[in-house]
């Protein structure tokens, strides 16, 4: 695997872990509908069970030219959406409904900054 893939599935478990202990409940993981380029890293409930939050990671070993969260474009939103809308159906969720954007900078076993944007994007106002 590449050394890119290891860090983001590095990064992503670093949020769930971030997530819990902060009190949401994981639903699921790098969640995926068919065959679609539409997949979602994490899905959790919040700690009172009245919201589903879906969330993207990203993860970066260091300061680059941009910040991590750049690389939730309009693109990546439109897919997030179609996804989360999948999701939504095929699980007849009823719950209020949530996009945020969790970027880690660091490694494993170095120094690890986590941003946690909360309500980041609305996949319908594109």
């Amino acid at each position: 695997m590449a050394e890119h893939n290891d860090l983001g599935k590095w990064g992503e478990e670093y949020a769930m872990n971030y997530l819990r202990d902060h009190g949401y409940i994981i639903l699921e993981h790098d969640w995926r509908y068919g065959k679609s380029k539409s997949d979602i890293d994490i899905i959790c409930k919040t700690e009172d069970q009245t919201m589903v939050v879906f969330v993207e990671v990203k993860t970066r070993s260091h300061h680059e030219i941009a910040n991590p969260e750049d690389a939730v474009n309009r693109r990546k939103i439109y897919h997030l959406g179609r996804a989360a809308d999948n999701y939504v159906k095929f699980n007849h969720v009823t719950e209020l409904l949530r996009f945020d954007i969790i970027t880690i900078v660091g490694c494993k076993g170095g120094k690890v900054e986590i941003n946690h944007m909360i309500d980041a994007f609305n996949p319908l106002l594109l």
